[in-house]
């Protein structure tokens, strides 16, 4: 692994504090990461970007899937797993997932989340898209994530774990041998701590959620906006299958002019049985699968897309009138509230729906204990790609992808000596070795993302994207090092500069894979091709700035780190 040496342009460190781990990031990821490590011991230090229960979990509503139920088997949730992932899973990841997985909910009760119950006391369990057994626990009908980050956090304040909390967190501190060292952050608003500083550990663990503020329309709360990958790329990591961005099928259609996050109809909600129709009411999705409305999300979300072309439309319906009004108020409460709130009555009409960036199945390449190809640094939850998803995340895996590799993390960073490892970080160069962009190319960059490389996807669109992210990338480059100048650092410039860097890598990925997989939709190559292109797409960062974009020989993940330097 070689440092690229790229630093976000920020004030040096006004302040600094010591830990054995660093977490970053407040989901079910980093919170069960953080309990897990603080109970082994290890002095931790948990880093949020907002409050402790405003990450992206939070907003979940579907459930956790595991194998719970009487007559379910994690053989079956894995065969689910591999046919939704496209023939680019990780079979070995995925089998950790799934054996590991039912356990690991059952800790998280153990920690004090409440599930909901059928009337027998077990488990009431549902079912989603792709999945071919009732085996989504949930909670509060469909706020699931609102009771993980309630449980979790209360677990972490009752510990009296240390946390920072409105903190971005800027880059990666490394030692001389290239070690992690800890990082860099900045802290908004008042604390004990405010301005840059830096926390010193020598295991820093990514949790940071994901990207889709790089789009104009997604579920994903304001804070996601890639800085986990954007991080890892600028200290040397490499990224794998970032071009796999999960369109969920059925988000709230609020306009063709609405930016930003967008009210999430579950794919629960097709689980106990509403219908995709279009304006006349037909049902679309019967005969285009098996599972009709309950195929895999990129399945679903193309054969919308589909329809709204052939149609010339700007969205479809999801039809749940028949569920009455009990059922809506008792098992979708909050998505019952959120179409209110806009307007629209699910119980006496049908729901305008549109696909919108929901989850990067992509991310920060880790092995199967959550290690990066830089020592010392891990990365789980969104921001990792561990192999379970491959080119399509089966629906409700990610939370439990969360728990079970969070837990792998802390046990590795416990058993690894790593605590006993002081850590002298470098100083950060004087120059700032990386040009921020203006606030307000946030905007520009997710309209370039949303024409170009969005649901469809083709050459001419995506070399289009390319253009212009790079013409965006060469004028703060060229005013950098021609004149010295660059955007005023402050978290819109960090955010804004964070995107563009993922931006970037994605549409590289998107561009290099020439077939149509998962879901990622070539229109000019509408083929899935094994022979060629069941093979993963890893991308890092060179210290020019430019892309190293290369193709594994084979669809197992390469080693992150040779045997010798994983102490």
């Amino acid at each position: 692994m070689t440092s690229t040496g790229i630093r976000l342009h920020a004030p040096a460190p006004g302040w600094s504090i010591d830990a054995d781990v660093v977490v970053v990031g407040s989901g079910v990821a980093g919170l069960t990461a953080a309990l897990r490590c603080d109970a082994a011991g290890l002095t931790t230090v948990v880093v949020t970007k907002a409050r402790l229960d405003d990450g992206s979990t939070r907003w979940a509503q579907g459930g956790i899937a595991a194998a719970l139920g009487e007559g379910d088997t994690p053989d079956q949730h894995l065969d689910d797993t591999l046919v939704a992932g496209a023939g680019l899973c990780d079979e070995a990841a995925v089998r950790i997932l799934v054996t590991e997985g039912p356990d690991a909910v059952r800790r998280l009760i153990a920690t004090g989340a409440r599930f909901d119950e059928a009337g027998d006391g077990g488990l009431e369990l549902t079912r989603e898209g792709g999945h071919h057994r009732r085996r989504i626990a949930h909670a509060g009908g469909d706020a699931t994530g609102a009771e993980i980050s309630r449980a979790l956090v209360e677990a972490v304040r009752a510990r009296g774990m240390r946390t920072i909390e409105n903190a971005l967190v800027l880059d990666l501190l490394t030692d001389g041998e290239g070690r992690t060292a800890g990082v860099t952050l900045h802290v908004m608003g008042e604390g004990q701590h405010d301005g840059v500083g830096a926390v010193h550990a020598p295991a820093v663990v990514l949790a940071t959620g994901g990207m889709g503020q790089v789009y104009s329309a997604t579920t994903n709360p304001a804070v996601s906006t890639g800085d986990g990958v954007a991080l890892a790329l600028r200290a040397g990591a490499e990224v794998s299958d970032l071009e796999f961005v999960q369109f969920h099928p059925t988000v709230l259609f609020l306009g063709p002019d609405a930016e930003g996050q967008q009210p999430l109809v579950s794919e629960a909600v097709r689980g106990e049985g509403a219908h995709l129709v279009d304006a006349d009411g037909v049902r679309f999705m019967l005969g285009q699968h098996e599972l009709a409305e309950l195929a895999p999300r990129d399945v679903v979300a193309k054969g919308i897309v589909r329809r709204m072309l052939d149609q010339d439309a700007e969205h479809m319906y999801l039809d749940a009138r028949h569920f009455g009004a009990e059922m809506w108020e008792n098992r979708f409460p909050t998505i019952l509230a959120a179409c209110r709130a806009h307007g629209i009555d699910p119980v006496t009409r049908p729901v305008p729906v549109a696909p919108a960036a929901h989850y990067a199945s992509g991310g920060v390449r880790t092995d199967s204990h959550g290690r990066t190809t830089v020592p010392g640094l891990y990365a789980c939850g969104e921001v990792a790609c561990t192999g379970v998803h491959g080119a399509n995340r089966l629906a409700s895996n990610s939370l439990l992808e969360g728990l079970v590799y969070a837990e792998r993390i802390a046990a590795d960073i416990a058993g690894t000596g790593l605590r006993a490892r002081v850590p002298q970080p470098l100083p950060t160069a004087e120059r700032p070795a990386h040009p921020l962009l203006p606030p307000e190319a946030r905007f520009a960059i997710q309209r370039i993302m949303t024409r170009g490389a969005g649901v469809l996807r083709s050459e001419a669109s995506l070399a289009e994207a390319a253009d212009r992210l790079h013409r965006l990338h060469a004028d703060a480059r060229d005013a950098l090092d021609e004149h010295g100048k660059t955007a005023e650092p402050g978290v819109d410039t960090w955010e804004a500069t964070n995107l563009l860097c993922v931006a970037r890598v994605l549409v590289a990925a998107a561009r290099r894979r020439e077939e149509t997989r998962g879901c990622h939709w070539r229109e000019d190559r509408p083929g899935r091709d094994d022979t060629a292109w069941r093979r993963h797409i890893v991308v890092r960062l060179n210290p020019d700035r430019s892309l190293a974009v290369r193709t594994t020989d084979t669809t197992d993940f390469p080693p992150t780190l040779p045997q010798a330097q994983e102490q």
